[in-house]
C-alpha cells in the first residue's frame, strides 16, 4: 500500500456540463492502472490563482467515458522507499479519447469556492473512502472539473491517493 500525489501546478478549468467532452488542460482526472486495481483518495485541494473574484463551481465526480492515450500530469510517490507499481495510476489532463463526467448520480463532492485566492481541501474521514475500481467505466475514473454555471480562471490542484 502506497500513498502517492499528482499535482497540475497551474490550469484552467474548462466548464461542461454532465456527460459532455472535457478539453484538454481543463480537468485533472485518474484513472485506475489496471482492471483489478482499487484506489482509495486521501485529499483532495485546490487553490485559487486567479487575478479578480472568481466563483467556481468545481466538482469530483465519476467518469461515464473514459479517457485513451493519455498525456499524463505529474505522479510521485508520497515515501520515497515505494516500490514502483506494475500498473500504477495514471493521472492526466488531456487525452485522444476525452473523458465525460456521469449523470448527476456520478457526482461525489462539491467543491465550489472563490480561486481569488481561495481554497478548498477536501480529506476524507474514516467512512467518507471515495475509492476507483479497475480502469473502466464507471468506477475507475474521476475527475475534478468545473460544472456549468461558473467563472473560469486558473487554479492549481493536488489529489493524493493509496494505490492498494
Amino acid at each position: 500500500m502506497a500513498r502517492w500525489s499528482t499535482v497540475v501546478p497551474s490550469w484552467t478549468p474548462t466548464a461542461v456540463a454532465d456527460t459532455t467532452n472535457m478539453t484538454d488542460n481543463g480537468h485533472h482526472t485518474l484513472q485506475g492502472g489496471s482492471t483489478t486495481q482499487r484506489c482509495e483518495l486521501r485529499e483532495v485541494y485546490m487553490g485559487g490563482q486567479t487575478g479578480a473574484s472568481a466563483p467556481y463551481i468545481m466538482v469530483l465526480g465519476r467518469n461515464s467515458t473514459v479517457g485513451a492515450t493519455l498525456t499524463a500530469a505529474r505522479n510521485a510517490a508520497l515515501d520515497p522507499s515505494t516500490a514502483a507499481l506494475a500498473a500504477p495510476p495514471l493521472p492526466y489532463v488531456a487525452s485522444t479519447t476525452k473523458p465525460q463526467r456521469a449523470t448527476a448520480s456520478g457526482m461525489l463532492l462539491n467543491l465550489g469556492f472563490n480561486a481569488f485566492g481561495g481554497i478548498v481541501r477536501w480529506v476524507n474521514g474514516p467512512d467518507e473512502i471515495i475509492s476507483l475500481l479497475g480502469n473502466t467505466q464507471p468506477l475507475g475514473e474521476l475527475s475534478l472539473n468545473a460544472f456549468t454555471g461558473g467563472t473560469v480562471g486558473a487554479l492549481s490542484s493536488g489529489i493524493i491517493y493509496e494505490a492498494l
